[in-house]
């Protein structure tokens, strides 16, 4: 009886552990790897949604950037750290087209815990000022009498700035000199002196140039205007139908982090995204606030690889 009754409570403390665990949690700061250096969008999103958590929980969330790779070198730091809830990702679009552009060292999916889905935001095809075009329309038709001399810039091989304006020059017929960097913060600076012409960058990264008249905007990448510049029309509705390109940016954790703690981050996170304070600070950069359940975003991590895997090699667009 004595020996029955040991391994009952064994059992249970065993099943209960994980439990206490979580609602201690955290007891310490937590890092939370981001894919590119400070000052683009993936750092703005990351510091604006860590520093609401950390109000919320109470510890200091501290942003790691570890540029490269289309963030493929944070994810694989990601994927190996420990599965304590103290180590975080920021999950953005190249995290749905890594897979068809270059090999990994981890599985995209099994790899990870899923979190939750922090904001969608359109990219903003900009221009630099010399270039004498106003619209999509008249960009396409320079374009077209100057193949081949007009560089555009990328925040890196395989981000949505990339493959927006692979899959633009796709559906145009138009043809520009790839010049990619490291970071949407670099190549913004390098359009503004003038060493690109053209740029599809994420909103939040240009939208103070063109309002600053450094930039001349064009259109968005989205099926629908952005509610931060509602007069900005889309590509789709400037003479290429059907365009229709966003990005996203998420959260997760090391995939045997325990449940218990993936739920809590997932509470504090889609708190935190549902708190007015934060829903306005990232509608002025020009982002749209999600919160997802943690099966509703692995859901969509899965259908967004599926997605872009398509549009890549429909493109015939090659990593670099």
């Amino acid at each position: 009886m004595t020996r029955v009754l040991c391994a009952f409570a064994a059992a249970c403390w065993a099943m209960s552990a994980p439990a206490l665990h979580a609602q201690s949690y955290p007891t310490k700061p937590i890092r939370f790897l981001v894919g590119f250096p400070p000052s683009g969008t993936n750092d703005i999103v990351a510091r604006l949604a860590a520093q609401k958590v950390s109000e919320q929980i109470g510890q200091q969330i501290v942003i790691e950037n570890r540029g490269g790779a289309n963030t493929a070198i944070a994810t694989d730091v990601g994927a190996r750290a420990a599965p304590d809830g103290y180590t975080i990702l920021l999950n953005a679009s190249g995290h749905a087209t890594n897979p068809a552009l270059m090999k990994l060292n981890f599985d995209p999916v099994k790899d990870f815990a899923f979190i939750t889905l922090i904001a969608e935001v359109p990219n903003l095809v900009v221009v630099h000022p010399s270039l004498p075009v106003r619209t999509i329309r008249e960009l396409i038709a320079v374009s077209k009498k100057r193949p081949g001399e007009i560089n555009y810039g990328s925040s890196g091989t395989g981000t949505t700035v990339h493959l927006s304006a692979e899959l633009f020059q796709h559906m145009t017929g138009v043809k520009w000199v790839h010049i990619p960097y490291k970071g949407g913060g670099p190549a913004v600076i390098e359009l503004i002196a003038g060493q690109t012409q053209v740029y599809f960058g994420n909103l939040p990264t240009v939208i103070g140039y063109t309002r600053a008249g450094k930039l001349r905007p064009l259109a968005v990448t989205s099926a629908k205007r952005s509610a931060a510049e509602p007069d900005i029309p889309t590509v789709a509705e400037s003479g290429v139908p059907g365009f229709d390109v966003t990005a996203w940016f998420g959260v997760s954790a090391p995939a045997k982090t325990p449940r218990g703690i993936v739920e809590r981050l997932n509470t504090e996170f889609v708190n935190a995204i549902k708190s007015p304070e934060l829903r306005e600070r990232l509608a002025k950069v020009g982002a749209d606030p999600a919160g997802l359940s943690i099966e509703q975003y692995t859901a969509f991590v899965q259908s967004e690889i599926t997605k872009w895997d398509k549009v890549i090699k429909a493109a015939g667009i090659k990593g670099e």
